[in-house]
């Protein structure tokens, strides 16, 4: 039994409950017993928080079985709690604790945070979400939910909307975050619903994703019924052309947006372009925060920026266009930084230290032509998986449920050896993540080529030489931990590629 009693402490607010970082393992009711004993002393309590600590089953079902009486509840923070636990455990702690709260009136925000819950974990949440009505807050960060758990959270935000819509309520949602969770395409749709029927949307962050072009376009439209919206943050997805288009077709539904957050999304110089001639419009005056740090943006696209500032952004204080294609000196950047300083924000501009005045600049005619590959290539690859049948099903579904940065163990299918996979899938989120600019679009074509192969068993020896590119893709993100670029290790991959009969086209 750990011994807690000299562990346990409120926080300075004298309504709040915290035993963060505490390092406890608390298995049994009898374990948690001291934690709730100091947790009751606390009247009325309003915010509990208990990360950094490991809770079983036992202790989960004692502690929900007091937060029910706690109807002044406002925050339940239950961020990293579950582990080195078992994910046959996890369900049955998670539902406690969550249906312990579906009465709760005063709730405000619900952190589950940090969790390696997985796609079999997101059911238990769904009473909870679907039933609740007063909650604003949601955190979902770095869950490992996949595609698979990411629908079933966001069909149960539908449920919820479509019971407040009969009852002729509106719905309280103000903020979502769920960033980390590799949603992808496959979720989108249904994320886009959710987005749509819950309006009043304050705040949505969906970064490190892997949403391509197609699911960062319906994101935006989904998004474009929020007329409130105030952050967003798309941070290391994949816009590309196309989805910098909705994006910018979206911006004038968001009159009071403060923050937006697209850097590492690959717009390219016409789809920065595309946003910052929106921009400049002045529907967007409010901004204050605009993040653009490795997009391929020419001198071009960042001109039509200092336009867009000198016309319309007042308010923009902060500004990271660190990683695009020109240099500190170019008139592009001389023109920013006069804009902002012309609005008295001469410090709004973030270091510059990662330049590439060297980079391609893109005709519009040839950047088009480009996309349009980039899209026939994501097609083609789908187009592989559903070829693969189940097998394939599978293996996405199983490396979408691993939190970020943990290893992924992907079930072995006909004709392919788990060993293969679990070489090849587990690279290649840890290369593309870590890529920036032409070289994170070599990451994710090496990355769809890899998956596309998987998909197809009876092609040996593509899967064969799937699982020397996946050894690279390794390499490549090791020696990117070093120089922050990957360039040579990234042009050494893609030299392999073609060496081993493997090209975007296939």
């Amino acid at each position: 039994m750990a011994s807690t009693s000299a562990s346990t402490s409120a926080t300075s607010s004298p309504h709040s409950f915290s035993i963060v970082g505490r390092n406890l393992k608390l298995n049994t009711a009898e374990d948690i017993r001291p934690v709730l004993d100091e947790l009751e002393k606390v009247q009325p309590l309003e915010e509990v928080h208990f990360g950094g600590n490991t809770l079983g089953v036992e202790a989960c079902q004692a502690l929900a079985d007091v937060l029910q009486t706690k109807k002044e509840l406002k925050v339940a923070d239950f961020a990293d709690i579950f582990t080195g636990r078992l994910i046959s455990e996890i369900p049955l702690a998670l539902k406690a604790l969550c249906d312990s709260l579906i009465s709760h009136t005063s709730l405000v925000e619900l952190n589950l945070s940090d969790n390696a819950f997985g796609g079999r974990s997101a059911e238990p949440m769904v009473d909870f979400l679907s039933t609740n009505r007063h909650f604003q807050v949601l955190r979902l960060n770095n869950n490992g939910l996949g595609i698979q758990g990411g629908s079933i959270v966001a069909s149960a935000l539908i449920k919820l909307a479509d019971r407040l819509k009969e009852a002729g309520e509106e719905s309280q949602l103000r903020t979502v975050i769920c960033g980390r969770n590799r949603l992808e395409n496959g979720s989108a749709p249904v994320w886009a619903e959710a987005f749509k029927k819950h309006g009043g949307l304050r705040e949505v962050r969906m970064f490190q994703n892997g949403i391509r072009m197609e699911g960062i376009e319906v994101l935006s439209q989904g998004l474009s019924h929020c007329k409130s919206l105030e952050v967003l943050d798309f941070q290391d997805n994949t816009a590309t052309v196309r989805g910098s288009r909705a994006i910018a077709k979206a911006l004038s539904s968001w009159p009071s947006l403060t923050t937006l957050n697209l850097s590492d999304t690959l717009l390219k110089p016409r789809g920065g372009a595309m946003i910052f001639e929106q921009l400049a419009k002045g529907s967007n005056n409010k901004l204050e925060n605009l993040q653009l740090q490795y997009n391929d943006l020419d001198r071009k696209a960042l001109s039509t920026l200092a336009s867009a500032i000198s016309r319309h952004l007042s308010s923009l204080a902060k500004l990271e266009i660190n990683g695009n294609w020109a240099d500190e000196e170019d008139d592009c950047i001389e023109a920013i930084k006069k804009a902002l300083e012309a609005h008295g924000h001469e410090e709004a501009l973030d270091e510059l230290d990662e330049m590439d005045p060297e980079g391609e600049e893109d005709s519009d005619a040839d950047e088009e032509e480009q996309d349009e590959e980039d899209e026939a290539e994501v097609s083609q690859a789908t187009a592989a998986v559903v070829v693969g049948g189940p097998s394939g099903a599978s293996a996405t579904s199983a490396a979408s449920e691993v939190p970020s940065k943990e290893p992924m163990a992907v079930p072995a299918s006909s004709g392919t050896s788990a060993a293969t996979k679990d070489k090849t899938e587990s690279v290649t989120d840890s290369l593309v993540s870590s890529a920036h600019g032409e070289d994170k679009k070599i990451a994710e074509v090496a990355a769809d080529v890899s998956r596309s192969a998987q998909a197809v068993p009876e092609k040996k020896e593509q899967i064969d030489a799937t699982a020397d590119v996946g050894a690279s893709a390794q390499a490549v993100y090791e020696q990117d931990e070093k120089d922050k670029h990957g360039g040579s290790a990234l042009d050494d991959l893609t030299k392999q590629l073609a060496g081993a009969g493997i090209s975007s086209g296939q």
